[in-house]
């Protein structure tokens, strides 16, 4: 079982389609303050995936607690709000980005590889509604930044150790090449069928 976690926004359900429409397994969307971190263990859940959200990561209910209870433990999956958690359950700091995107297709490079965007380009077009950014001159390093945007800001980020994975911009975005979102998906369903198959 897939557990979603809703921190509260209208994206949320753009981005259980997606993901339903090709995973094989069931998924449970649960609001950040429904189930504590102890009580989502108990779920034995395949894998982790952080919605956006408004507001900054330590706000969003159980988010950063829920994050730091599954590190290492399952494939996790953040997005806008959720990767920057992540960034900063690394210790990197999540600062203002130098101008709002709310809305805006962007340029996004690929850089340092990851098994996330196995068989993407290395260029796509993604669209970006955010206001804050994880500050690159803050990142640990076992956190690689695997994607950027036009305007150098970082847009992915992995620690595949771990199997832990983020992106700031929407791969469930229609303004985000389709093709590129759904294959993020399905790189990240694949980690989970993996680690449910050693398991």
């Amino acid at each position: 079982m897939l557990y979603l976690i809703d921190n509260y926004d209208s994206f949320t359900y753009n981005l259980y389609q997606l993901i339903g429409n090709l995973s094989e397994e069931p998924i449970t969307v649960v609001k950040n303050d429904e189930l504590t971190a102890d009580e989502l263990l108990a779920k034995h859940p395949s894998g982790i995936i952080l919605s956006p959200g408004p507001g900054r990561p330590e706000n969003a209910g159980n988010m950063p607690a829920i994050l730091d209870a599954f590190l290492g433990k399952v494939p996790i999956l953040g997005v806008c709000l959720g990767h920057q958690a992540i960034g900063e359950a690394y210790g990197a700091k999540v600062i203002h980005a130098p101008q709002l995107m709310h809305g805006k297709p962007s340029l996004m490079t690929r850089q340092t590889p990851t098994t996330l965007f196995a068989n993407c380009p290395n260029q796509f077009e993604a669209a970006r509604y955010h206001s804050l950014v994880i500050d690159p001159e803050t990142m640990p390093a076992n956190l690689a930044i695997t994607a950027t945007a036009d305007d150098g800001t970082i847009q992915g980020i992995a620690d595949e150790a771990n199997q832990v994975y983020g992106v700031q911009f929407h791969p469930e975005s229609i303004m985000t090449d389709g093709a590129v979102g759904a294959q993020i998906i399905k790189n990240y369903l694949a980690k989970i069928r993996a680690t449910s198959t050693i398991n």
